[in-house]
């Protein structure tokens, strides 16, 4: 089966490499599942119905949001299942079934990409139904705990709670296989305001206890040490695993008012003390997607500006895939056209630094109020994508498979080494001209057209890295 000519994919035409994900988001419920409670075989139909929609739109890759509030939707030892999941925190789904292998395993086999999207810190959300389960860390561990507003937080500054976080997300790198972790915005929360007036984080116990150990840095500085070594930490232990796992985050799109000039706004660096450009430049991360909440006219948060902005910053060469606000064109939210999203994904292409976005959420592009999904779809999305390589995990290209052809089919097998994502299969017609379509990793055979004169066959590994193909002529 090892027949035909081997030549460069590069040397063929292909795929163009963009990614385009969106946010699948679990917390009060706001994608997936529509309502807390609902019997397996719904949860699981509902979120299929997403994936073929991704499919459908000519996206690549999903963000699932797997640990909205120190639970889980998935089988854990470490924290218990979600009420958003069962409608009850610490039961488990009926019939039982663990929602994030399905997850993956559907969505692999509809070539999507899937990233497990984690929050770290939040530990408790005003629309979370009944009593919470003795085995959530409040309850386990309350002294890690804090009230701030209506919610929950674990404290950034109890090296227990970031040990605990850290211990959730590696736990998921190594038992499931999913493509990418990602954060988004959530570190030290958004500011609470009482009255009037600003409500301190509760963290002062922790400070005190980290300054008798010889903590000398101030309060604000010595937060952001914590969301920094987390995030460091992080990114070193999950490449300790798997290497080719992806880390990916979303922090709010503003760094400091004033950059670049004129951008006016939250300060999310001495506010929620999260220090995203360092993360960006350290390399402590393989792609950040930048909130872009506003629209490209904006003023004092001009879309194109901080675009920009954040590409000058990307001195690690890193992916930068901004999100963008999709759901400002459903009627409750409101506020663009679907046009705005469309030429927000164009202006995206245009710049030398980013390869590609990430949409919040993917209920703004399912068939209904807006018709920003079948726009993006018959436009910019018209034409499917691979996922950009990450060459700084990976820089082994896969070999060639070997094909032959049968039965007017192209039939492919996989070589011993890393599993395949993705098959960039090339057919060249009787007029000469190439033609090319991506399958996923699964599948191993194409119909061919009756005018197909040759295939070409080629492997795209977990890091994107494609192979060279292997040409078959038709007889």
């Amino acid at each position: 089966m090892a027949g035909g000519t081997v030549v460069p994919a590069e040397s063929l035409p292909g795929p163009a490499r963009e990614f385009r994900g969106a946010w699948i988001a679990t917390v009060a419920n706001i994608d997936w599942p529509s309502r807390p409670g609902l019997r397996t075989g719904d949860q699981q139909a509902e979120l299929l119905a997403l994936l073929d929609r991704s499919v459908a739109l000519g996206l690549n890759a999903v963000v699932l949001q797997v640990r909205p509030t120190a639970d889980a939707l998935y089988a854990s030892s470490l924290e218990p299942w979600s009420g958003y999941l069962t409608g009850r925190q610490g039961q488990e789904p009926d019939p039982w079934y663990d929602p994030l292998a399905f997850a993956v395993d559907a969505a692999h086999e509809r070539g999507l990409e899937l990233h497990a999207w984690f929050n770290p810190y939040r530990a408790g959300h005003p629309s979370a139904a009944g009593r919470m389960s003795p085995a959530h860390i409040a309850r386990r561990r309350p002294d890690l705990v804090r009230r701030y507003g209506d919610y929950l937080w674990l404290d950034p500054g109890e090296p227990d709670a970031s040990d605990h976080s850290l211990r959730v997300v590696l736990d998921v790198v190594r038992r499931y296989d999913v493509d990418g972790v990602h954060l988004d915005d959530y570190f030290y929360p958004y500011p609470v305001t009482e009255r009037g007036r600003r409500v301190q984080f509760p963290d002062a116990d922790s400070y005190a206890r980290a300054q008798a150990s010889g903590e000398t840095l101030g309060r604000d500085d010595w937060r952001r040490q914590n969301v920094d070594r987390f995030i460091e930490r992080l990114y070193r232990d999950v490449k300790d695993v798997k290497p080719w796992v992806k880390v990916g985050i979303s922090p709010f799109g503003i760094w400091r008012p004033g950059n670049p000039a004129g951008v006016t706004g939250f300060d999310q660096y001495s506010e929620i003390y999260a220090d995203a450009r360092k993360w960006q430049q350290n390399g402590w991360l393989d792609y950040l997607a930048p909130q872009l909440y506003w629209a490209i006219a904006s003023r004092g948060q001009s879309f194109p500006a901080l675009l920009g902005w954040w590409g000058e910053q990307n001195a690690a060469g890193r992916h930068l895939w901004p999100g963008l606000y999709d759901s400002r064109t459903l009627p409750d939210v409101g506020g663009y056209r679907p046009s705005e999203i469309v030429d927000q994904v164009e202006m995206v292409r245009a710049d030398p630094q980013a390869t590609g976005t990430v949409h919040f959420s993917i209920k703004a592009l399912l068939p209904g109020p807006s018709s920003l999904g079948q726009d993006l779809a018959d436009g910019p999305y018209a034409t499917p994508a691979l996922v950009p390589a990450s060459p700084w995990l990976d820089n082994e290209v896969p070999p060639a498979p070997g094909v032959r052809i049968s039965g007017g089919r192209a039939i492919w097998a996989e070589g011993d080494l890393e599993p395949v994502r993705h098959w960039v299969v090339r057919t060249r017609g009787a007029s000469g001209a190439w033609g090319w379509a991506v399958r996923p990793g699964g599948e191993r055979s194409q119909v061919l057209g009756p005018d197909v004169r040759a295939v070409a066959v080629s492997a795209v590994d977990r890091a994107g890295n494609e192979g060279p193909a292997r040409v078959v002529e038709v007889p």
